[in-house]
């Protein structure tokens, strides 16, 4: 059995929490409480656990015997046991703050004890040790990660592929010894990934000495999540993956954009996929004091925060939307300060459709802190910026036509084609700081055969053939005074874009799209009296015509 094939199984799961009138939202939150306890059970079993072990009376063997009222009766007090660390009658059931943090406030909303029951049997069938050779840890990631393919789910709207975290990872080469973080951790990708590209890198941490082994399991990663039951999921993540962290877990609970973001130390690496949108108060606020520019845009703070809290010489990949590349005003003055402060070398300019916010256009910016030649250097450290275009051109990514590693290996390839500049290891060592060696012209995905734009500045006064590449290499000066410091590079002609030279006349399309809307209340009006509601269509009806007037006869 397969680790998609035990996924699909626990997937399937839901079906009996939707008998029992559990919200879809509510699935894998549900789900996992259960597992995480079972995958405990088999962890300590195999001997992989050695940290953390769940208290007498709270483990599995202590449900799976069971049926009936006494039950969900039992499964109610284990969890309350594990959020509190006492039981009903306030007797000390165990004092490990990471298990409180992990099944803090937790409680089941399961009302039948036989679908309770059917889970318990159905986890008991799976094949443990097939799993295990995977790692428990990958199964349950695969877990997030069908919840968040699945359309109905909120859980995915800003989940991050998992090959492109892959490639960040890849591209800057965390090290053993690096303090590593992620200010918007989700459910902790892009830490565990980097986790596993070290242990991937040291034979799984042998090579460490013990004391290098403890740091890196308890103290290398940091993350700070803003939802209680997000920072759940990434808990329990990184304790099937072996990390530890502090005494309350690898990831943080609070605001980047708050006090918790402000009091972190600096960092080597931080891999980030910050939140979408506008701050609008509350808990998602943006309450800090120390981000020299002040906006309401949260992509722009995190952006701050990140090259802030870099340490001299310390490299970033941090998704953003395209509005960060082009915003003026703030946006221009931060895209300046970062050009300043750091090697902004690269920008991989990402296709649509691979998040599951349809529409939304995304970069990766790769930076480092500090000029390739001085790392502690504060003004004009960016030369060159390198961009790759993976935007135009490409299939519309979804479900039919997935987004994986095959659509990012060239990237990779052109990313850092030589030895790197500053590779080494321990504290304060630069995996991948200041790539060298590029040369562009890369022409996957048929680029050759990609129209040009008119009168594009990207592409005057270079041989014919470069224009098509999609890796090209843009000066600082060029930014500067042909792009007034927009970093919203394009060269390339999407075959789908429209030529505003030669759409028709503004009223032409005007009147096109007023006919257009003309026929859709039409048909609105004929659906609402088909359902019997003449006299909400009538209401509608007379609302237009107090809005369009009269209309003579």
């Amino acid at each position: 059995m397969t680790n998609n094939d035990i996924v699909q199984k626990l997937w399937n799961l839901c079906d009996v929490l939707r008998d029992d009138g559990i919200n879809y939202s509510d699935y894998v939150t549900e789900l996992v409480l259960l597992l995480f306890i079972k995958m405990v059970h088999e962890n300590t079993e195999a001997g992989t656990l050695k940290k953390h072990p769940l208290p007498e009376g709270c483990r599995w063997t202590d449900l799976n015997g069971k049926s009936g009222i006494n039950l969900l009766n039992d499964y109610k007090r284990i969890l309350l046991s594990l959020s509190t660390g006492k039981d009903g009658d306030g007797t000390l059931v165990h004092d490990d703050p990471l298990i409180s943090a992990i099944y803090a406030d937790a409680q089941t909303r399961l009302r039948e004890p036989r679908h309770l029951e059917q889970m318990i049997k159905t986890l008991d069938q799976i094949d443990w040790f097939s799993a295990q050779k995977d790692g428990l840890g990958d199964l349950y990631e695969g877990l997030l990660e069908k919840n968040a393919n699945e359309t109905k789910s909120g859980a995915g709207q800003y989940f991050t592929p998992r090959a492109l975290i892959n490639t960040m990872v890849h591209c800057l080469q965390p090290q053993p010894g690096e303090r590593i973080q992620d200010p918007s951790a989700g459910t902790a990708g892009f830490l565990i990934a980097a986790h596993e590209y070290i242990k991937s890198q040291t034979d799984d941490l042998y090579e460490l000495s013990d004391k290098d082994k403890t740091f890196q399991t308890t103290q290398a990663y940091t993350g700070i999540e803003l939802v209680p039951g997000t920072r759940r999921l990434a808990l329990m993540n990184c304790l099937l993956h072996g990390m530890e962290g502090g005494s309350e877990g690898v990831v943080q609970l609070g605001n980047a954009l708050g006090q918790t973001g402000a009091s972190l130390e600096k960092a080597d690496v931080i891999l980030a996929n910050p939140p979408f949108g506008t701050s609008k108060g509350g808990d998602a606020s943006i309450t800090r004091d120390d981000l020299t520019y002040k906006t309401s845009n949260k992509q722009l703070a995190f952006l701050q925060h990140i090259y802030r809290n870099l340490k001299p010489g310390g490299r970033a990949a941090v998704v953003l939307p395209d509005n960060v590349l082009f915003e003026a005003g703030v946006g221009t003055d931060v895209r300046r300060d970062l050009m300043n402060k750091c090697n902004l070398h690269t920008i991989l300019r990402l296709p649509t459709g691979i998040f599951y916010a349809q529409g939304v256009k995304t970069n990766v910016l790769f930076f480092t802190k500090g000029s390739a030649t001085d790392k502690h250097q504060e003004e004009n450290c960016t030369e060159n910026v390198w961009v790759y275009d993976l935007r135009t051109n490409m299939p519309s990514f979804g479900k039919r036509t997935p987004f994986g590693d095959q659509h990012l290996k060239p990237f990779e390839a052109v990313f850092s084609p030589s030895p790197l500049a500053g590779e080494g290891r321990g504290e304060g060592a630069a995996g991948n700081s200041h790539p060298t060696n590029r040369t562009e012209g890369e022409y996957s995905f048929h680029s050759d055969k990609i129209e040009l734009p008119e009168e594009a500045e990207e592409n005057q006064g270079i041989d014919p053939r470069l224009a098509h590449s999609r890796w090209r290499s843009f000066s600082r000066q060029w930014i500067a005074e042909h792009k007034g410091d927009s970093l919203d590079i394009a060269w390339l002609k999407d075959s789908d874009s429209v030529d505003a030279a030669n759409l028709p006349e503004p009223s032409v399309l005007a009147g096109e799209a007023m006919g257009e809307l003309v026929q859709a209340m039409g048909e609105l009006d004929a659906l609402m009296r088909e359902l019997g509601a003449e006299e909400e269509a009538e209401g509608a009806r007379v609302l237009l015509k107090e809005v369009l007037g009269e209309v003579g006869s």
